[in-house]
């Protein structure tokens, strides 16, 4: 057995690709991890701007985290549609292309396509943080631990979907169960307590000091934008549908239900404890900063074993969040390569039927944005919302066009809740790109813009070579006995004469 066999497995023949399908146990960490693990830093992302509020910030924190989950439901019953609609996957590109045209198709792909690169260099980088904050002797050695966990992920997606659901697995389960018991304890103890539970270690006052801004309609809404940082990878389930198992539909439909649920009540139960207990987001550039996760726990359990155990598995998670964009950008760009708007190697299945070359791809780009920023990618934590939030309002705006050239029994209810949604996510797209225009949004747009280009100089390119071909190959009827070659009208008239002389010499 060779090294490379040891390294990513045997290779797969085609036949084996039923068996390598997942069902809804491994597809929640296949294609959840991203959505999950997000609950562990949008809430605090939201809770950090109302940090000048001082105390009277959390009361809003509720109210947002609500309305997040509002909009987290609507975008919930588009991707259930969509997923209905369009079973082979490609999610928002396919959505787009089909309903809007191509240009509005190549928007949402190349969204897409920054998003899960920022996806996977973020979470990495957000756990190998959090991992160096609990342990500081470590931080010198960031950029090591992160390009390492980068290699891992890799290595495991391109031994087959259905190991890196088996390897991924423990650690999911590990955070979810552990972050909803300490909520329902919380819950509890805050239920029995009638609103106004005892912290077992009570949360850091806030430095922040006196009220320094008012509440306004902008800081909410700007606030609102940063907790939506929570909903990014929601619709990584309906550009995988072919990874399901059949029924695939149904498979996919509950995956995707399970993910949005269990999102829902951590968002829930995070913003509920929060306001609770009292706990305020600390500055990350100051020094005893503490994550909102970590003081939750130690208010609810204190900091025994329950507390190392959960804050452990939120690092993993963390860490492994990039497993959800290894799983999506592959196939995205095998489906933006079947269109002919990306190298047609992308669409070619490596040793064990995954799409390697989209996985190098991937890897190649979050390492070099790791090595640029040494590791340290918190400032793009809210930037990669806008190409989530730019593919939801996409794929919902495509989906009220399925609906009215697919007119049937729901459509125009379908319809109404697929426009609803597209004016919220466009709204939030708004709001995070005026919001954070000047803190780096604009290179987002930017590498959107770059992006889209190389993929239309990728098609210009395939047209060019297509039309050489054409004209440097003689015209063949196809399927009817031997290639039959179609002779110039000119020739007809010197090959008739040719036959008749032919004929004569025959004659008697």
């Amino acid at each position: 057995m060779s090294f490379v066999d040891i390294l990513l497995g045997k290779p797969l023949a085609t036949s084996d690709e039923r068996a390598e399908q997942i069902g809804p146990v491994a597809g929640i960490p296949i294609f959840g991890l991203d959505a999950l693990s997000s609950a562990a830093y949008g809430p605090e992302a939201a809770l950090t701007l109302l940090i000048p509020l001082g105390a009277a910030g959390v009361a809003y924190i509720l109210p947002v985290s609500v309305s997040i989950i509002v909009l987290l439901a609507i975008v919930y019953f588009s991707y259930r549609q969509t997923i209905a609609a369009y079973p082979g996957g490609g999610g928002s590109y396919t959505v787009a292309s089909e309903n809007l045209g191509t240009f509005p198709g190549l928007l949402a792909a190349a969204a897409l396509m920054l998003d899960y690169v920022l996806t996977a260099a973020v979470g990495i980088s957000a756990g190998v943080g959090a991992l160096v904050s609990a342990v500081p002797q470590l931080q010198p050695h960031t950029l090591s631990l992160c390009l390492g966990i980068l290699v891992i992920v890799t290595i495991v997606n391109l031994r087959g979907v259905r190991e890196a659901g088996v390897v991924f697995m423990i650690p999911t389960y590990a955070f979810l169960g552990s972050l909803m018991c300490a909520i329902l304890i919380g819950v509890t103890k805050t239920v029995f307590a009638a609103g106004h539970p005892v912290p077992v270690v009570a949360p850091p006052a806030s430095a922040a000091g006196p009220v320094s801004v008012a509440v306004s309609m902008w800081l909410l809404l700007q606030v609102f934008s940063n907790g939506c940082t929570a909903m990014t990878g929601v619709e990584a389930v309906s550009n995988g549908v072919r990874a399901f198992r059949e029924p695939t539909v149904r498979n996919a439909q509950r995956t995707l239900t399970v993910i949005i649920g269990l999102l829902a009540i951590l968002l829930a139960g995070i913003a509920y404890l929060v306001r609770a207990y009292g706990i305020q987001a600390t500055d990350p550039v100051n020094p005893g900063y503490q994550s909102v996760i970590s003081m939750l726990v130690a208010a609810v359990a204190g900091r025994g074993l329950f507390y190392y155990f959960t804050i452990g598995s939120v690092l993993v998670i963390l860490s492994l969040s990039a497993n959800t964009a290894f799983a999506d950008f592959p196939r995205l760009c095998k489906a933006v390569s079947h269109d002919g708007f990306l190298p047609h190697s992308f669409g070619f299945r490596g040793r064990r039927l995954v799409y390697s070359e989209g996985i190098y791809v991937l890897a190649v780009l979050a390492g070099i944005l790791l090595i640029l920023f040494r590791g340290v990618t918190d400032n793009l934590i809210p930037l990669y919302a806008i190409g989530a939030f730019l593919a939801f309002t996409l794929s919902q705006a495509g989906m009220v066009g399925h609906w009215r050239k697919n007119r049937g029994p729901g459509a125009v209810r379908s319809m109404l809740v697929n426009g609803l949604g597209a004016v919220t996510t466009g709204v939030t797209l708004v709001v995070v790109l005026v919001a954070k225009f000047t803190s780096g949004a604009w290179v987002s747009m930017l590498l959107i813009a770059g992006i889209m280009s190389t993929m239309l100089w990728v098609r210009r390119h395939y047209a060019g070579v297509e039309e050489e071909t054409r004209l440097s190959t003689p015209m063949q009827i196809e399927n009817i006995g031997p290639p039959i070659v179609i002779v110039p009208i000119q020739s007809w008239s010197s090959i008739s004469q040719r036959a008749m002389q032919f004929a004569l010499t025959l004659s008697p």
